[in-house]
């Protein structure tokens, strides 16, 4: 059996101390308003004007090139700002894909023309962007996938359908993954990467997915002998597998992974106050242990990322460990306050309890279901 290493990350600078309290001032004054329901909603949030207030401070495009419309900082730097949004529950999701892995895919992989013209527009909170990588009968099994892309000129002509595509009734662009060669069955081979316009694409239908909770986060996306330009192909026509490998660090090892529910552990907390009950503190005590493993695991990624290592195995760790404490923390909730989830309650804890509830189950399919990243994991240990 291989080990899989996880580096210890620094310890905070005095810089990066400060921008902690910077960012704090900032989401105080740009969202001091918002309830406890309405940060529950953590990344699932969607506000354009306060991505454009993110960009017009210089939280986006921290880590890329000044050139493109970044700001040069340090992988960790960008990490602050990451964890202090998920902890205050703000409405990221305008940009949050963006920022998060579809820029430092562009950056890594785009042309100069891409580079020029979307980088500079993501970092200032103009675009948002979705993932066009999961279909029907296939979830996390990406080498299944049988959208098609045949070259006609100019254009690639796109048939196939995408789903669970989150924010793509409201986004600019997603980056679809995607067959230009050959079949399902040739699995990692042919595949390539699209960047697709999402408000000028004709062939291209978006159907509304109803989550448990009643909200429409989730999408079809269906392509009929859609359009796309050529010159959107994303890096190597038939590298689309290893490209999406190296995206998918980006979306596996952030916070996001634990820290979706933190709301609720805010509101447990303040309701037992006052108890005196061992099963409480035991159950707290347990819960804040987990958290502070998962946030170092996170951070080592970050600085592997920072140091342009693969980190992949790593990610896939983060990502299932933090989709467990996620699941987790509603049920232990339950055990230790007598008090229903109800979306309609005034109670603060019995709102956020149920919107937890109803999105939880959706936290071990994002970004790869369990079997699939435990299958990674299994392969990176050497024991299968």
């Amino acid at each position: 059996m291989s080990a899989i290493p996880f580096l210890a990350p620094p310890a905070d600078s005095a810089e990066v101390i400060a921008l902690r309290a910077e960012f704090r001032a900032f989401l105080e004054q740009q969202l001091g308003d918002r309830t406890p329901r309405q940060r529950s909603d953590n990344w699932y949030g969607f506000s354009r004007p306060f991505s454009l207030a993110m960009g017009q401070a210089g939280y986006l495009g921290m880590t890329w090139p000044k050139q493109y419309g970044g700001h040069e900082r340090s992988a960790f730097e960008r990490a602050v700002i990451v964890e202090e949004s998920l902890a205050f529950g703000a409405p990221v999701g305008a940009h949050w894909i963006a920022d998060r892995q579809s820029g430092p895919s562009i950056i890594k992989f785009g042309t100069d023309e891409l580079k020029e013209t979307i980088l500079p527009r993501i970092a200032k909170g103009e675009l948002a962007f979705g993932i066009g990588m999961s279909e029907p009968d296939s979830g996390s099994d990406l080498a299944a996938t049988r959208t098609k892309a045949v070259r006609d000129g100019d254009v690639y002509r796109v048939t196939g359908t995408k789903v669970w595509t989150s924010f793509a009734h409201e986004a600019d662009f997603v980056i679809l993954f995607c067959r230009t060669s050959g079949t399902p069955a040739d699995r990692h081979a042919g595949t390539s990467q699209l960047l697709v316009d999402l408000k000028n694409t004709p062939g291209l239908t978006i159907k509304p997915i109803i989550d448990l909770a009643g909200q429409h986060h989730f999408n079809e996306m269906h392509f009929e002998d859609a359009a796309v330009p050529a010159r959107y192909l994303l890096g190597q026509e038939g590298d689309g597998w290893n490209q999406v490998m190296s995206e998918l660090a980006f979306e596996r090892s952030g916070p996001e992974r634990f820290l979706s529910s933190i709301e609720l552990m805010y509101q447990l907390i303040a309701m037992l106050q006052g108890r005196n009950s061992d099963a409480a503190q035991i159950t707290i005590g347990r819960l804040t242990a987990q958290l502070a493993v998962l946030r170092r695991l996170s951070r080592s990624v970050a600085g592997m990322l920072q140091h342009k290592q693969d980190a992949g195995l790593q990610a896939a760790i983060v990502k299932d460990v933090g989709a467990v404490w996620e699941q987790v923390l509603p049920d232990m909730a339950r055990s230790l306050v007598d008090e229903e989830p109800d979306p309609r309650s005034q109670m603060a804890y019995a709102g956020v309890l149920a919107n937890i509830v109803h999105n939880a189950p959706s936290w071990s399919l994002r970004g790869g279901t369990r079997e699939i990243l435990r299958g990674i994991i299994a392969r990176g240990l050497g024991t299968r």
